[in-house]
């Protein structure tokens, strides 16, 4: 048997048939999504012998920060979690579960759950992993930790009635690279907190390289971000970047088992090694470089989320990007972009570095110019908006709901099918700066300018199934069938929130799109930079 366990709920190690978006599904509420559709869609990954081949990218972190914190490799383990079991033993001291939204607290499944009234995916599957963990203390008498950390983690502790009928020993909160092997002997000593709150976050030298594959080829390259949005955790961080020669190395252990993707994983791509603290304006040379090396090894090279801001103020950059990983018609980049809201002074007042280099005042412009240059260069914008926000008006909820139909028009009409985009509109959650606040219940709490906002997402989404489906399922053929299925779920889901709507006495109506609003680009002055896209 083994020391120290690692494993996760079995969400965050499906494959979802290789569909991105899918990667939602474990958001969705259990019960009402039905199961057989779920299970259906949800393909694991092969274990080998009980061990993960490929694991979620924190997981591999935390096993990296024990082997270089004194533990060996025989004593570790990144388990698959429907094997489990078959690794836990008098022998071992701590098994620790990486956790993304083990209560369904996050934005996306508040949204879908009615702000929590139902249990979601991840909820369901973490308490029937911790379930099955806790019955082998028991009957066998082991003595091992329970341990909870991850992204999620707080959520235990926000909810300690639930944790302490799960029986979680310790919730860690915070990076645990630099600390992880003292605070596992300090858990195996019995001398350990309860919660665990690691506050100082390490360097980038005390950072290790993972050493096994991650799932879907994911490396990361910066830690926070710097533009300081009050809602964001990670932003409130301070922003380090991994080094060119760790970020390849990481490549390489993937490329080696076969992986072929590199998910360039941050908080915001375009900020990497960013000189400019001031304005934020890219430092393109550093995001090119980066994008250059990576592509050396695959060409299914993609970020994981960026800021308009930041590809509006280098469209070059955009383009060169495009060059480097032959984007087209064909082969689309995907990241995913903040939207929030199209209210100027909320910008202003929760994330005032956000639209930089440009103004609150401009941030409505920012984004439908900067949607222009994500499709122009064959870039798939995934917007989330914010339902509920402190400070939050109607008018400024039906500005964001004209502002979707604005830009749905005028980029059809400048880039016809390379038009793409959708918006997710999420609850507000109180995290960052913001913890004093409530959570957005949907249900109890929603407002008319609301309920257009969340039906123009809705329908934009729905558009988008309808047109793009075909072309993204035809590479798989497993899915083709499924198309039907989601172009009518979508539709479905759009007719449901519009008689949601009436029964709250909620008339849809026809909006218009904003006025003396237009793609622009070509003749703002941030645009006259010179085109990177030349040089490469």
């Amino acid at each position: 048997m083994v020391r120290v366990v690692l494993s996760t709920d079995e969400t965050l190690t499906s494959t979802y048939h290789g569909v991105p978006l899918l990667d939602f599904l474990g958001c969705a509420p259990y019960g009402r999504f039905p199961t057989w559709i779920y299970n259906l869609l949800d393909t694991q990954i092969p274990d080998e012998n009980g061990v993960l081949p490929q694991a979620p990218y924190g997981l591999r972190k935390v096993e990296a920060a024990l082997l270089r914190g004194g533990f060996e490799r025989g004593e570790v383990v990144v388990a698959h979690p429907r094997k489990v079991e078959g690794f836990i033993g008098k022998d071992t001291t701590v098994v620790a579960l990486y956790e993304m939204d083990p209560l369904g607290l996050g934005p996306v499944s508040m949204m879908f759950t009615d702000g929590g009234k139902w249990k979601n995916y991840t909820r369901v599957k973490f308490e029937e992993l911790v379930g099955r963990i806790n019955h082998l203390r028991e009957p066998r008498g082991l003595n091992f930790k329970l341990v909870v950390g991850g992204p999620g983690a707080w959520q235990l502790d926000f909810r300690p009635e639930v944790r302490e009928r799960l029986k979680v020993d310790h919730v860690i909160i915070g990076e645990v690279d630099h600390v992880a092997g003292k605070l596992f002997r300090d858990i195996e000593s019995g001398t350990a907190d309860e919660t665990i709150v690691v506050r100082n976050w390490p360097r980038v030298e005390q950072i290790p390289a993972i050493v096994a594959p991650s799932y879907d080829g994911l490396v990361e390259i910066m830690r926070g971000c710097g533009r300081g949005c009050r809602f964001c955790e990670p932003n409130l961080r301070v922003a380090r970047y991994m080094p060119l020669e760790k970020i390849e190395r990481e490549i390489k252990v993937n490329i080696r088992a076969g992986i072929d993707h590199a998910w360039l994983h941050s908080e915001d791509i375009f900020l990497y090694k960013v000189e400019d603290r001031k304005n934020f304006y890219p430092n393109t040379d550093a995001v090119l470089e980066l994008f250059t090396m990576a592509r050396k090894y695959t060409r299914n090279v993609n970020p994981t989320h960026g800021t308009v801001a930041g590809a509006l103020a280098a469209p070059g950059m955009i383009e060169a990007i495009s060059n480097l990983v032959e984007a087209g018609p064909r082969h689309w980049v995907g990241i995913q972009v903040g939207f929030e809201t199209a209210s100027s002074e909320l910008i202003g007042k929760y994330m005032n570095n956000k639209m930089k280099p440009f103004s609150p005042e401009e941030w409505p412009w920012v984004l439908l110019n900067g949607t222009y240059v994500f499709n122009k260069n064959y870039w798939f914008p995934a917007y989330t908006t914010i339902l509920g926000l402190p400070g939050d008006t109607d008018d400024y909820e039906i500005m964001t709901a004209r502002l979707i139909i604005t830009m749905e028009k005028q980029l059809k009409e400048k880039v016809g099918n390379r038009a793409h985009f959708t918006v997710t509109p999420l609850s507000f959650v109180p995290m960052g700066l913001l913890k004093n606040q409530e959570f957005y219940h949907v249900d109890e709490m929603i407002t008319y300018g609301q309920f257009l906002h969340l039906y123009y997402a809705w329908r934009h989404t729905a558009k988008e199934v309808a047109g793009v489906l075909p072309s993204v399922m035809g590479r798989n053929l497993f899915l083709i069938p499924f198309y039907p299925l989601a172009r009518f779920g979508v539709n479905v889901i759009l007719k449901q929130i519009e008689k949601w709507g009436k029964s709250r006495g909620y008339e849809l109506k026809k909006l218009e799109p904003l006025e003396d609003l237009q793609i622009e680009v070509e003749e703002h002055k941030w645009y006259n930079q010179p085109t990177l896209a030349e040089a490469y």
